[in-house]
């Protein structure tokens, strides 16, 4: 056993002194680390880029054409457009323009609504959550069956729910409450846009919820018995602890969720159909109006790429004041 120790201690020194020999392992071991994430990426990429990149560039190519129904079948051939699309979009003394003007606005409205009420309807629910007591288990099981339920599914009964005569809402509201002089009609006309909002707040406060009760996690209850010390009240340890303390989780929170509203499809055309109701045309319907209905998909591309521009300026904006505010309240 001495003896293969000393062969092993000479072949270590030999190796040692070979040139170059220990360099060209570190760097062999340190290529391998920095590119086995990258390695792992890349599938991942891949899809990505077959299912974002490829046809948002394709939609890019799309709206500088004069792509109707007449070359739907080979839109390579469609005649080049350059920026009429565009100019046609955004002419707001033009009825399209006009209509799409419209649309923003209703949309940006329903965006403000539905992401504060989400916002409000998690916080409390994950501040009052946050206290030990019987059944709070199955309430926050509760509280994420609407998050945990298929769009489709949710949006769907909510659908049947508003319907006018045999409805679940008309027979609360009308026939047990008497709070309505008549059934009001929920899908189509002015109530519309409430009943969207409904669906949203409904659909989007448990993710809320979700991530506001993960960040309280991290906030130490010592801080609160301290504060209850020194005679905070609860509103005051809301305000001075719980809000700054959450600031980071709320920054990225109203982010995904204005992305994820100003973007919604699936709610408004599940609800309505094909053909939403002109006080609940969001933007994204208007669209998919705009493009298969009228058979213009050259317009309808440069709408998409139009609505993409404005949600890259405003997270860019935002970001970039909510880090400006960070790095203000850190130094």
């Amino acid at each position: 056993m001495t003896t293969t120790a000393a062969l092993d201690t000479g072949e270590r020194t030999a190796r040692e002194k070979v040139p170059g020999a220990a360099p060209r392992r570190r760097r062999s071991g340190r290529l391998r680390r920095v590119g086995l994430p990258y390695l792992l990426l890349l599938p991942a990429l891949l899809l990505e880029l077959l299912v974002h990149l490829v046809p948002m560039v394709i939609g890019i190519v799309v709206s500088f054409k004069e792509l109707t129904q007449f070359y739907i079948r080979d839109w390579g051939t469609a005649p080049w457009a350059g920026l009429d699309n565009y100019t046609l979009s955004v002419d707001f003394d033009a009825p399209v323009g006009e209509a799409l003007l419209k649309s923003f606005f209703t949309t940006c409205l329903f965006t403000v609504l539905s992401v504060a009420l989400c916002w409000l309807l998690g916080a409390a629910a994950a501040i009052f959550l946050q206290e030990s007591f019987r059944g709070r288990g199955l309430l926050r099981t509760i509280f994420l069956v609407p998050y945990a339920l298929p769009v489709y599914a949710a949006v769907i009964t909510w659908a049947f729910m508003f319907q006018r005569d045999n409805g679940l809402v008309n027979h609360v509201l009308h026939d047990q409450l008497g709070l309505t002089g008549s059934p009001p009609f929920w899908l189509i006309g002015d109530n519309s846009f409430v009943a969207l909002l409904v669906v949203s707040v409904w659909k989007g406060w448990p993710f809320a919820f979700l991530i506001i009760m993960a960040g309280l996690q991290n906030i130490p209850k010592d801080v609160y018995e301290a504060a209850a010390l020194d005679g905070a009240g609860v509103w005051q340890q809301i305000r001075r602890i719980t809000l700054p303390a959450l600031r980071p989780v709320n920054q990225v929170l109203v982010l995904v969720l204005f992305l994820w509203t100003f973007n919604d499809f699936n709610t408004p055309f599940v609800l309505f159909g094909k053909a939403a109701p002109e006080a609940a045309d969001l933007i994204s319907i208007h669209i998919y109006q705009s493009s298969f209905q009228t058979w213009n998909f050259g317009t309808g591309s440069a709408m998409s790429v139009l609505l993409l521009l404005f949600l890259l300026v405003v997270t860019g904006v935002y970001l970039l004041l909510t880090s400006r505010g960070r790095k203000a309240v850190d130094a």
